[in-house]
C-alpha cells in the first residue's frame, strides 16, 4: 500500500469523526437546541438495520455497512432538513462519497462507494431494509424526544411511519409507538 493511499484512508477516517459533531438539524424545528449528532443517529440506524435484516432474511452485515455510511456525506454538506432541500441543491450523495474516498486505499474506495451507491439506489433487499432502518430510527428518536417534552414531533413520526416498506419495520414502529423508551428495563426489574 502506498503512503499516499494510507494517508488518504487515514484522512477519510478522520473526516468521519466530524459526524460526531454534526447535529441532526431537523430537530431544531421541535425546539430541541441540542439534538443527536449524525454519528449517534447512524449508530442506531446500524443496530436497527441489523435487527431488521435478521427479521427480514437479508444480510445483516451488509445492511449494517449500508447504514453506517448512509449519511457520511454530511461531513461536507451538513444535515440539510427536508424543508431546506426545497431551496438547496446539494451534490448527490454518491458524488460526495467519491470525493471523500478519492485518495483512500482502492479497496476502501470500492467498498464505501459501493455501499453508498447501493443504499442510494434502494433496490436490493439490503438497501430496502437499510432505508427502513433510517426511517425507523427517526421515528424512535421522535418518540423519545416527545417523551422529553418536545411536543412537535408528530410530523416526524407520521412521515417515518408512512415511508416504511418491510413488515418487520412496520411492526417495530407500531410497538415503539405503544411503549415508552424505558420499557426495556421492565424485563429486568421483575
Amino acid at each position: 500500500m502506498s503512503e499516499d493511499t494510507t494517508k488518504g484512508t487515514a484522512s477519510f477516517i478522520s473526516e468521519m469523526g466530524v459526524l460526531k459533531r454534526v447535529a441532526r438539524t431537523g430537530w431544531w424545528f421541535t425546539g430541541n437546541k441540542h439534538p443527536e449528532s449524525v454519528a449517534e443517529h447512524s449508530f442506531r440506524v446500524g443496530v436497527i438495520g441489523s435487527v431488521l435484516a435478521m427479521m427480514e432474511g437479508a444480510d445483516p452485515a451488509r445492511v449494517a455497512l449500508l447504514c453506517l455510511f448512509h449519511d457520511s456525506q454530511e461531513t461536507r454538506v451538513g444535515d440539510i432538513p427536508h424543508i431546506g432541500r426545497t431551496y438547496l441543491r446539494a451534490a448527490p450523495n454518491g458524488e460526495v462519497t467519491a470525493d471523500q474516498v478519492a485518495n483512500a486505499h482502492p479497496a476502501v474506495r470500492t467498498g464505501v462507494q459501493g455501499a453508498v451507491d447501493e443504499y442510494e439506489a434502494g433496490e436490493t433487499p439490503e438497501a430496502i431494509v437499510a432505508r427502513d432502518a433510517d426511517k425507523l430510527e427517526c421515528l424512535v428518536q421522535a418518540v423519545e424526544y416527545r417523551e422529553q417534552g418536545y411536543s412537535l414531533t408528530q410530523n416526524w413520526i407520521d412521515t417515518s411511519l408512512a415511508s416504511l416498506k418491510t413488515p418487520s419495520a412496520k411492526a417495530l414502529a407500531e410497538a415503539a409507538l405503544t411503549m415508552n423508551s424505558l420499557e426495556w428495563q421492565h424485563n429486568f426489574l421483575r
